[in-house]
């Protein structure tokens, strides 16, 4: 941060008195922002002594609080990283007026003021990419409860620092709220209706003895005409027993465009009377979540009107996330989602897959994505060989609804033989019989098999028998062998085998039938007879009518064998009308609104830059991309977070890392969230990606940071790059993979490779990890480039000496310091000496001798060195 000398020069500057009047209303959708009279009220400083949080603070002496002290001899700064945020609580809504920035030496050149109503939603009501520090005095318009400065790229190279941040204002949006009902009499209508006899129409007649109900499902809403454009101060909810857990109140001049005025996910049902602050000719209810197993259901939907009067069109546009109507659900999947029907004759189905396979068999830092997907029916004499960022799938409840005479093929003619460089491609929901009589799936990491069944063997190695560094499969069921070979590591999970045969170093086995028998090691099969706890992934299928829709299998414990043999389809079925359908080029403010209007999320495949963060704060959201969609964020910010709620589904993505350092490119959970439990309804995470490097410049502190208790980990490749551009010690930097803070989080097939400090870290308790594989990083330059403290290098998975309950299954740690070869690691695995921490088939290995590691796990085991590359096991610790 600045020196003490820049700090006192700042303390001297001299502060401005700030007073002024105004009140604002967001509208338009939040797509633009009114001005109203003004309140007759004298505005007030409202911030100074009322609860403030940041992104990020230096350290314990610049607190958030110390911004809004009113004692400018105390500061607020951040971490030295883009973007950082401070933001204050006002306690109620206010009409915000003015914001005074009283910098200190490190200030921001770019930076948004916003406001918001629920601090998840934010308008901006400022902003600049010319800052020039010192004391800003901004006259701004805008209503929230919450305001925020929110910082994008920084002045001078330490964090973000303010002695004051002072808002002023009224609190209320409106004086003189009438107590007439504009809303009696009104024209008005609504998504659905239960029956004729529950019209829109009575909730607004004046008769607490009728009411509008709506069909059972999400989202539904009723709106009413008001005839013109009013100001809006309170609306009035009677609620029949059929409530609203969550809804928000909307406004908007045509019907089309809205803006919330009024947001919760905690509705009470009752007779709700809320004071809100917002101008339209139409208001609207909208329910995201029942609080009931039927539809909404309201005696009467009451307005009222006052503050001022009608105003004029609303012309100013915000630059950040509106709360607004969401986009429209479903729609058409993209040019690079290729759609095969049974009727297609299989010299036209032929010839598109082997276009797409040409073009991706070496494309491995390529831009292309494709998602190639089959109607349900047989297809003749089809060999779809499947190349970087492809994935192939069929569009069946069951995988036995999909049925190609021929083969899925990934081998590795491409380089030479070798397998272990084949990522990023996946097959799910296909039944194959194999033409050979076995199908070839020689893959490495990031590439999952799902959902398959295979009439016949399975092979897993390159034709040439060349090495392959894979995989993971779940949900799957190969009728004849499954034949290993030369694949290094795998992990099965939930499956259904007539055999396996062959063991390199570590071969895991979770809840499978046919499984081989426990031994550790050589052969190397660690055999858990059933998986704690799973749910499979979501996946796009077609209905009887043809119609998209997406299907989420149940959650399982304590689970073995695929879910859909017997013909189970326990879960739940989606319309894809119910999704916002996103396509490369699309905002994340309109991904962030359809998000906050209760929509699913589906990425059709393609690159997206995410210039701002996308939040996912809904419980049983489900996000789920096609094709290695693959989100890239720009100027440093965090791409994707997630609120702590329950049941979320996150799947199939690929996070690639920007130029820019990202603090990290996934959090799920904010800090602090491992003490809600989520045991009935977890979050997943499945075949998500993170890379950083590799095909150009990417950093990023750490991948993802799970904080939300009781999360399922599915399949996740962090890889920081090796190869390829934009690689190199102090290129592609990138401290930690996997920091895991939740409580009670199972993890299943964790590849994590090649960061700069620990790979992963598991801080909370009662945790559980079955399959990891892990190389440490190729390139530290000498041994003092890569030291914890005194301690040669850094281990590759840390359990928190506070942990006193973690187990772990099939867990192994490579070294390859090929570019010193003198580099050594003092151990693969650093965990707490207590009894309730326990592992079980571990390795760690010297590829070629290129470094050494002493110990396998604390000061056991070991050490792993040699060209012979042979593994140094522990069978199981303590």
């Amino acid at each position: 941060m600045p020196s003490r000398t820049h700090r006192a020069v700042r303390r001297r500057r001299s502060r401005y008195l700030v007073a002024l009047a105004a009140a604002v209303i967001t509208l338009l959708g939040g797509y633009a922002v009114t001005t109203t009279t003004a309140a007759s009220a004298a505005p007030t400083l409202l911030s100074q002594g009322r609860p403030a949080t940041a992104s990020s603070t230096e350290n314990a002496g610049t607190p958030a609080s110390a911004a809004v002290d009113g004692n400018t001899g105390t500061r607020w700064s951040s971490t030295a990283s883009d973007p950082q945020w401070l933001q204050v609580d006002l306690g109620a809504t206010a009409s915000v007026s003015q914001v005074v920035l009283n910098w200190e030496a490190a200030y921001a050149r770019a930076f948004q003021v916003q406001v918001s109503t629920d601090a998840t939603n934010w308008t901006s009501v400022y902003s600049t990419t010319t800052g020039t520090g010192g004391t800003q005095t901004l006259d701004v318009t805008g209503t929230g409860r919450y305001v925020r400065v929110y910082g994008t790229a920084r002045g001078t190279g330490y964090g973000y620092s303010l002695w004051e941040f002072q808002v002023y204002g009224t609190i209320g949006g409106t004086a003189g709220c009438g107590s007439g009902n504009a809303a009696q009499g009104r024209p008005a209508t609504a998504s659905s209706v239960q029956d004729a006899g529950f019209p829109a129409s009575a909730a607004v007649d004046g008769n607490t003895g009728t009411r509008w109900s709506s069909a059972a499902s999400d989202p539904q809403w009723l709106q009413v005409d008001l005839g013109s454009a009013q100001q809006i101060c309170q609306v009035v909810l009677t609620w029949e027993a059929a409530y609203a857990r969550a809804f928000q109140v909307q406004v908007s001049t045509d019907a089309a465009n809205w803006t919330s005025v009024y947001s919760t996910t905690t509705g009470t049902g009752g007779t709700q009377t809320l004071d809100v602050s917002g101008t339209g000719r139409y208001v609207r209810v909208y329910g995201t979540a029942r609080g009931t197993g039927y539809g909404y259901s309201l005696w009467e939907f009451a307005v009222r009107t006052g503050g001022g009067g009608p105003t004029t069109t609303p012309t100013a546009t915000p630059t950040t996330t509106p709360t607004g109507t969401p986009p429209p659900g479903g729609g058409d999947l993209g040019p690079n989602v290729k759609v095969f029907d049974p009727s297609m004759s299989s010299a036209s189905i032929q010839s598109q897959l082997d276009a797409i396979f040409n073009q991706q068999e070496r494309s491995q830092f390529g831009t292309a994505r494709y998602q190639l997907l089959f109607k349900p029916g047989t297809y003749n004499n089809i060999h779809a060989q499947i190349g970087f960022y492809t994935s192939i799938s069929g569009l069946g409840l069951s995988p036995d609804n999909v049925t190609i005479n021929g083969d899925v093929t990934v081998d590795a003619g491409w380089f030479n033989g070798n397998a272990t460089q084949n990522f990023w491609r996946s097959a799910e929901n296909l039944s194959i019989n194999p033409s050979a009589g076995f199908t070839r799936w020689a893959v490495s990491q990031a590439a999952p098999f799902r959902r398959m069944h295979i009439r016949g063997n399975l092979n897993l190695a390159p034709a040439s028998y060349g090495w392959a560094s894979g995989g993971y499969i779940s949900d799957s069921k190969v009728d004849g062998q499954v034949q290993s070979y030369s694949q290094q590591q795998w992990i099965s999970r939930d499956s259904q085998y007539g055999s396996w045969d062959g063991s390199v170093w570590n071969m895991v086995f979770s809840g499978v039938a046919g499984a081989p028998p426990q031994h550790f090691p050589n052969p190397s099969h660690t055999v858990l007879n059933t998986s704690p706890v799973t749910r499979e992934k979501p996946f796009l299928y077609v209905d009887s009518g043809g119609a998209y829709r997406v299907f989420v299998p149940a959650l399982r414990t304590n689970s073995s064998g695929a879910t859909w043999t017997g013909g189970s389809t326990a879960g739940t079925s989606i319309p894809l009308s119910q999704f916002y359908v996103a396509k490369p080029g699309d905002s994340v403010a309109t991904i962030n609104n359809a998000l906050a209007q209760g929509l699913h999320l589906l990425f059709t495949p393609g690159i997206y830059h995410v210039n701002q963060t996308i939040n996912v704060t809904r419980a049983n959201t489900v996000v789920l991309g096609l094709g290695y969609a693959t989100l890239i964020p720009d100027n440093g910010v965090i791409p994707m977070t997630v609120a702590d709620v329950d049941g979320v589904k996150l799947a199939g993505l690929l996070f690639d890392a920007g130029p820019v350092n990202s603090p990290l490119l996934l959090r799920v959970g904010p800090d602090g969230s491992a003490g809600t439990s989520h045991a009935a309804n977890p979050t997943s995470i499945q075949d998500v990606f993170f890379r950083i490097g590799g095909g150009g410049v990417g950093k990023a502190t750490t991948s993802v940071v799970v904080n939300s208790s009781n999360t399922i980990i599915d399949h996740i490749w962090a890889w920081r790059g090796d190869h390829d551009t934009g690689v190199g010690w102090d290129v592609n930097t990138a401290d930690t993979g996997l920091i895991v803070n939740g409580n009670n989080v199972t993890a299943y097939g964790l590849f994590v490779e090649h960061y700069q400090k620990y790979q992963l870290i598991w801080n909370g308790q009662g945790g559980r990890t079955i399959f990891f594989q892990n190389e440490m990083p190729y390139d530290p330059p000498n041994q003092a480039a890569w030291m914890n403290g005194s301690t040669n290098g850094y281990a590759a998975y840390k359990v928190a000496n506070s942990v006193t309950s973690h187990e772990a299954w099939g867990v192994g740690s490579y070294c390859y310091f090929n570019v010193n070869p003198s580099v050594n690691a003092t151990r693969a695995f650093e965990v707490p000496d207590t009894s309730g921490v326990r592992f079980h088939g571990l390795l760690a290995v010297s590829l070629g001798g290129n470094g050494t590691i002493t110990h396998v796990i604390n000061n056991t085991g070991g050490p792993a060195q040699g060209t012979a590359t042979i593994p140094a096991y522990v069978n199981n610790y303590p």
